[in-house]
This record gives structure tokens, sequence and C-alpha cells, in this order.
């Protein structure tokens, strides 16, 4: 595997540098290094595919050991994509070891800079406490990029790298474990549900943005999950707490979406969920509240597991009911909703609609 590195990446870094080594630009990375919020950070940028690599926060000992903190990251990565393991192993059988050389393609160096301004647009991806940043990799590896200097045509790195893994090895790339979800909004009069497939590696940051499109809200407020175990019979004094579940599974966890809750400890142990995975908080009874205000509910539950599902994305699988409006005021104003908006002569009518 070759690593064309920037002259400020070379001076960054105490590695020997290669003369005239050629290799298979699916094995090939244009690399550069960056400071994003006064850390380094090191991009990496495939030749043939344009697919992307974060490094964040690399201290001296981190880029004394650079080669083995980019196989891990790729490792780590391409798990996440759920590349099948079996592929994995023989692309880095055939990427050999890790040599390194100096850049020879303004395009692609110009490209590493776009990519240091995405990094800074979705900094919110970033994880402070992780030097190898999947969630925003893949993030940039799926905008939408130009096929080539003066070439009229787009592509999407990750698909690009997909279809030349499958050409490569001759077989489909994607396996993984997964979930089939059913999620309930509880609403006491009418039935709104969504059956969901996940990939276990999909994090809750995820999780939220898919209920967010599959029940139809608009993300404007604040969210959290909770997740719980045992079942016992229905504590009814604790119907206004939060994580109050109305089968009666007891609360383990608070999987909060916002730093500021922290400030409002609470007996229940709370975690930030950026970065989090279903495969690291697993359940098989959760719940996702979302508006404070309105506090809309949505019962999860884990129906069974996939141990070969072939897609690395949610999937919708089936689903009955519509979602009330965003600011509704809970059940009692989507009902107040629905009354107004079926009689056409009433004076909120035009209003509501």
């Amino acid at each position: 595997m070759l690593i064309k590195c920037t002259k400020k990446l070379l001076d960054t870094l105490d590695v020997k540098v290669a003369k005239d080594h050629q290799e298979s630009p699916l094995f090939s990375w244009h690399a550069n290094v960056v400071t994003v919020n006064h850390r380094k950070t090191v991009i990496l940028l495939n030749d043939l595919n344009r697919y992307v690599i974060v490094l964040y926060g690399l201290k001296k000992k981190d880029l004394s050991n650079i080669d083995k903190l980019i196989f891990r990251a790729m490792i780590e990565i391409f798990e996440d994509e759920c590349i099948n393991e079996d592929i994995i192993d023989a692309y880095f059988q055939q990427a050999g070891e890790i040599s390194f050389s100096t850049t020879d393609d303004r395009s692609s160096t110009s490209r590493l800079n776009r990519i240091a301004d995405w990094v800074h647009q979705f900094h919110d991806l970033l994880i402070d406490d992780r030097i190898i940043q999947s969630p925003l990799s893949m993030r940039i590896s799926r905008m939408l990029v130009s096929a080539g200097k003066g070439s009229q045509e787009y592509l999407v790195p990750v698909q690009q790298f997909h279809k030349n893994l499958e050409a490569l090895f001759g077989e489909p790339i994607i396996k993984c474990n997964a979930v089939v979800l059913k999620v309930t909004l509880d609403l006491d009069d009418f039935d709104v549900w969504r059956r969901l497939i996940v990939p276990v590696n999909t994090t809750y940051t995820v999780l939220h943005n898919v209920l967010q499109k599959a029940f139809g809200w608009q993300d404007c407020h604040l969210h959290q999950f909770f997740v719980y175990r045992d079942q016992k019979p229905v504590n009814m004094s604790m119907i206004n707490h939060p994580s109050f579940h109305r089968e009666g599974y007891i609360p383990t966890l608070n999987i909060v979406s916002d730093e500021y809750a922290f400030d409002y400890p609470d007996e229940l142990e709370m975690v930030w969920e950026n970065g989090l995975k279903l495969s690291e908080i697993p359940f098989e009874h959760a719940k996702y509240t979302y508006d404070f205000g309105d506090n809309w509910q949505h019962y999860i539950e884990v129906e069974r597991t996939i141990d070969d599902f072939d897609c690395n994305h949610p999937v919708f699988v089936d689903g009955s009911g519509d979602t009330p409006p965003e600011d509704v005021g809970s059940e009692s104003g989507y009902k107040n909703f629905l009354y107004i908006m079926s009689d056409q002569e009433d004076e909120d009518h035009e209003n509501f609609k």
C-alpha cells in the first residue's frame, strides 16, 4: 500500500520515503495533515475511488506509529461499512506493507484541501476521544464529487469503492449483523408504527435520523433514548417520569443527544450518543423520545436478528398510520387538529391547513 504524502505531512512524520514506487490506484492513497480545533488531523484519499479516511487529534506517539494507525483505521471503517471480513482480509493481503512517497498529483492535493473544508463543515460528527473518525469518514465518502477534471459526470466515492472491490474479488462484499425493529408511536387512539432493518454497527445518531425519516418528523427538537432490561409489574407512580415504560420494563441507561443534558443528572446512568453504536449498547426493548414538549414516545422492540444482512444501511420494511404534525401539542392537540381539519367552516381551518 502506498501513502503519497504532502510535504506538510512528510515534515510532520518521521518515515522513510520510497523512490519511484508504483502501486495500483486501489491500494494507493494521497494524504495531508491539517489543523482542526487546534488538533492535528490526517486526511487520506483513495486514488481510484476518492474514499476518505479521517484521523483526528493525533499526538507525537500516534504519528510515530502512523502506518499501524492507518491499517487499524481502515479496518475499523471498512467494518463499519459492513464490508465482509474475508474481503477486508483479502484487500490488505493484496495491499501489502505501507510505503510512503511524495505527492505526484496536484488534483489530488486540491481534493484533499476540499475535504479539509468538509471536515470543518461536518465538525459535529467529530468524536473528541477517538482518533479514528468513522462516522465523519463515512459521511464525507457519501458526498457527490466530480468524476475528474473536465468531466460532466459525478460519482459517490463509497459506491465506487464497493464497485472496485466487487470487480477485484468477484463476489458481493456487504455482509453484516442486523436487527429487525418494530417502532410504535405511543398514541392511545391511533395505530402508528414502522418496521425497520438496521445494521447493529449503526450509531444511535443515525438511528435517530432514520426514525425522523420513517415517522416524518422534521428534526426540530431534542431527543433521547432509553434502554431497558427485566420486566416487572407496571409502576403507575412513575408514569410521568421520562423513562417510564408502559410494559413495566426497568430502565438501565439514558442515551442523550446533547451535552447540556449532563447538567441535569438523574439517578439513571446517562451517556452521550455521539459515535455510540447499537452493537456497543444492544437492547431488546428501548424507547425513543422526540420533542420534550409534545413528548412523542416511540417504543422500540427487537423482533429478530439477521446474521447475513446484505445492506450496509437501514431499510424500511413495513408500517402503518400517519404521524402527527410537528408542534401540534401532543395527542390531545392532534385530535383537536384533526377535528378542525375535518370542518372547512371552522374559523381555524385555513390556519391549521
